[in-house]
C-alpha cells in the first residue's frame, strides 16, 4: 500500500514568485554523494518517486530530490500560464536555495523534457540526463508516424476547458481521468492499492476551480511543448534513456530516434526493457533503479 511523502515547500522567484513542492532522502545533504533529482510524471507528485526514497540502496549512494514541476503537487505561482521551460527555471531556482551546485537530473515522461531542458539552460550544473518513457519531439506528426499517442486528442478535454475562465467550483477530474491515467502510464494490471492511492491524490491536488485551471495549464504545457531536436546537440554531458516496449504513449522507434539526435553528448545510451510500461518504475522498478545507481557511481 502506498503511502504519502513527507513533502517541504520553498519559494523561488521565478514568474513573480512560485512556491515549490519537493522532497529531500535526507535533512542534510551530503557532499560526498552524487545528488540527483528527480521529476514526476503528468498530474503525479513526489509520491511517485516514492520506491527510491524507501530503497536504503538508493539513498546510501545517492541525496535525492523530487521536485513538483509547476501545476502540480504543492509547487503552485501568481502566473496562470507557465511553460516546461519555468518549470526547469524553477527546479534551478530550487538547488540554489538549498544550495546544490551539480546533478545528475532524472525524468519520467514529460519530466524528460524538463531535466533535458534543466541541461540546456544551466548545462555546467547537470552531470548526466537519465530519461524514462519519454520523448525529446514536440507532438507532431511524426512521432505518431513512429507509433507515438495522439496527444491533442487525449488532452482535448483539458485544453478546451482551459480556455474557458468561467469558475468551476465542483471541478474535480473525474473517474474516467483516473482510470485512464493508470491504463497508459502503470498498465491496465496496475493493483487495486496503486489505483487507489492516486485517485485519492489526485483528486486532492485538482480540486475546486484553482485545482482545474491548474490540470488545466499542466494539459497545455503537455501538448503545446516544442521539441528539442535542434537544441540538443548542445548537450554534451552523458545521457541514459530507460524505455518500456509496452510504452503506450511513446514508442520505441521514436526513443530511437531521439537518443540519435545527442551528437555531441559524451556518451547516449538507449536500455529498451521488455514489457515496460510507460511509468516504467511501476513495471521495472528494480532495473530503474539499479540502472540510475550504476550511471551515477559512472559518471560522478
Amino acid at each position: 500500500m502506498m503511502a504519502s511523502a513527507t513533502r517541504q515547500t520553498l519559494q523561488v522567484p521565478h514568474l513573480g514568485g512560485t512556491t515549490v513542492g519537493y522532497r529531500l532522502s535526507t535533512p542534510n545533504l551530503d557532499p560526498t554523494k552524487p545528488t540527483v533529482v528527480l521529476v514526476n510524471p503528468f498530474t503525479a507528485t513526489v509520491d511517485y518517486y516514492n520506491p527510491e526514497f524507501e530503497s536504503s540502496e538508493m539513498t546510501n549512494a545517492l541525496n535525492l530530490i523530487a521536485i513538483e514541476p509547476l501545476g502540480h503537487g504543492a509547487t503552485v505561482t501568481n502566473s496562470e500560464t507557465w511553460t516546461y521551460w519555468d518549470s526547469a527555471l524553477v527546479n534551478l531556482q530550487l538547488l540554489d536555495s538549498l544550495g546544490v551546485d551539480r546533478v545528475f537530473a532524472v525524468g519520467t515522461s514529460q519530466g524528460g523534457w524538463i531535466v533535458a531542458q534543466m541541461a540546456l539552460l544551466a548545462p555546467e550544473r547537470i552531470q548526466g540526463l537519465v530519461l524514462i518513457g519519454t520523448s525529446m519531439d514536440s507532438e507532431s506528426p511524426r512521432s505518431r508516424e513512429l507509433g507515438c499517442w495522439d496527444c491533442p486528442t487525449a488532452t482535448a478535454g483539458f485544453v478546451q476547458l482551459a480556455a474557458d475562465l468561467t469558475p468551476k467550483n465542483d471541478f474535480e477530474p473525474g473517474q474516467d481521468y483516473y482510470d485512464y491515467l493508470m491504463d497508459i502510464g502503470h498498465g491496465k494490471d496496475v493493483d487495486v492499492s496503486t489505483r487507489s492511492f492516486w485517485e485519492v491524490t489526485i483528486k486532492t491536488t485538482y480540486q475546486g476551480d484553482e485545482g482545474k485551471k491548474r490540470i488545466c495549464m499542466a494539459a497545455v504545457n503537455l501538448v503545446s511543448r516544442d521539441g528539442l531536436y535542434a537544441r540538443l546537440p548542445y548537450i554534451k554531458c552523458p545521457v541514459l534513456w530507460l524505455h518500456g516496449t509496452a510504452d503506450v504513449v511513446f514508442s520505441v522507434a521514436n526513443a530511437q530516434e531521439g537518443i540519435s539526435r545527442f551528437v555531441n553528448s559524451k556518451d547516449a545510451r538507449l536500455v529498451i526493457m521488455d514489457d515496460g510500461v510507460h511509468f516504467l518504475g511501476s513495471s521495472h522498478q528494480k532495473e530503474v533503479q539499479e540502472h540510475i545507481l550504476d550511471f551515477t557511481s559512472r559518471w560522478k
